[in-house]
């Protein structure tokens, strides 16, 4: 189906899909930043409350195939209303929490939900978008700003209202977008286009075997560094920082700005993408991790701010960079179920980290993780300094 014949509008098909992208990293990153004044109601230690997000974090990815499947055979837009509503209730769930089982259950729902944004959420966006690369771009924008929303605005809720309501109250605004979702967003068929075989700068045949091996390791050894990191940013600005900040307050608007700037990395390579091979950006944003991941390791006050924005930016603009591999690559008919599997083996390898945070961070501290962590982005590095050079998908497309 052409973008004419389509009733519904592109642009607002869009919207809905990168407000829903904000509330996916929103949701799955308050616990980490609640957690910091859920000690005592719970009268349990930071490793150990971190630990009961686990589940949350496994169904994160395990679920992502289910919901890749049902998004390509069932209807994407069922599956975003199911999103939309479950992700909300979920998060009310575990706000009225009164026990550590139910607060680990709540999490773990808040996973199912979460699982089905990825797969068909940016499958959806790519069959709606016309500069695909630019609209990935915006969209992991978008993402990034629901992780930077998590640190800001979950710590002015826990200092003014409690914990629970860091919880419940965006509960309830997904609950409200996704009655206007349903309202405004008809269900339409999925389009279909042939596949053609993808071919090099130079003319020549890419391996699909090889674009997907690098895409797998890439996948699993940037998941775990995205998830540790994010999840253990808090506490890490927490740590180096608090001789200079010591509310929650602005412990969480300085961890959000430090996510703001993976923000301005997703807008600026997604623009780039239409216009150059995938593999320089790829090389470029990976060879810089494991260096920033070695200095966090280390420094402290000041320079944790400035070291901080800069992984974010590398880390995130890597993330669009793989779903562009995707959307270049594969069929739309195909593109919910292979974005399932990426995301499957991304949320997969992310949830070792909360075991990973909570068995080397009582015992050697963050720096001892953050040199951990650095090993895995050096191997991501080496996957981009195998994956082939393509062609620009749309040279003449405007960076402004």
């Amino acid at each position: 189906m052409s973008q004419s014949q389509r009733s519904n509008s592109p642009r607002r098909v869009i919207h809905f899909i990168n407000a829903a992208h904000v509330i996916d990293h929103m949701f799955m990153l308050i616990f980490p930043a609640a957690v910091l004044g859920m000690t005592q109601a719970f009268a349990l230690d930071y490793a150990q409350l971190i630990g009961l997000s686990l589940g949350g974090f496994i169904a994160f990815g395990a679920c992502s195939l289910p919901a890749g499947w049902l998004g390509d055979r069932w209807s994407r837009r069922h599956m975003m209303l199911l999103f939309f509503f479950g992700i909300g209730a979920a998060s009310i769930i575990t706000g009225l929490s009164t026990s550590t089982t139910m607060l680990a259950v709540g999490m773990t729902l808040v996973g199912v939900f979460a699982a089905i944004y990825h797969p068909v959420g940016t499958a959806m966006l790519v069959a709606y978008a016309q500069n695909r690369g630019r609209e990935i771009g915006v969209n992991g924008m978008w993402g990034n700003l629901g992780v930077a929303f998590s640190a800001l605005l979950t710590g002015f809720l826990v200092a003014q209202f409690g914990w629970r309501s860091a919880f419940i109250l965006p509960g309830s605004v997904s609950i409200l977008i996704g009655l206007a979702f349903a309202w405004q967003i008809k269900d339409e068929p999925i389009p279909v286009r042939a596949h053609t075989a993808p071919k090099g700068k130079s003319g020549q045949r890419i391996s699909m075997t090889m674009v997907f091996t690098v895409l797998a390791i890439a996948t699993a050894t940037g998941g775990v560094v995205f998830n540790a990191t994010t999840m253990t940013y808090p506490k890490l600005f927490q740590d180096r920082l608090h001789d200079l900040f010591a509310s929650p307050q602005t412990l969480g608007l300085i961890v959000s700005l430090a996510y703001a700037f993976g923000a301005i990395a997703q807008l600026t390579i997604g623009r780039f993408l239409d216009r150059f091979s995938l593999k320089w950006p790829f090389v470029i944003l990976t060879i810089c991790q494991a260096p920033f991941l070695f200095a966090l390791a280390y420094v402290d006050s000041w320079p944790v701010m400035l070291l901080g924005a800069g992984f974010m930016f590398v880390v995130f603009g890597q993330v669009t960079v793989n779903d562009a591999m995707v959307a270049n690559f594969v069929a739309p008919q195909w593109q919910s179920r292979v974005f399932a599997l990426r995301y499957f083996l991304s949320f997969g390898a992310s949830a070792t980290a909360i075991p990973l945070i909570a068995y080397v961070e009582p015992r050697q501290g963050l720096a001892g993780l953050y040199l951990i962590l650095a090993g895995f982005a050096a191997l991501t590095f080496l996957a981009a300094a195998v994956f082939p050079r393509t062609p620009a998908e749309n040279p003449s497309a405007q960076l402004a």
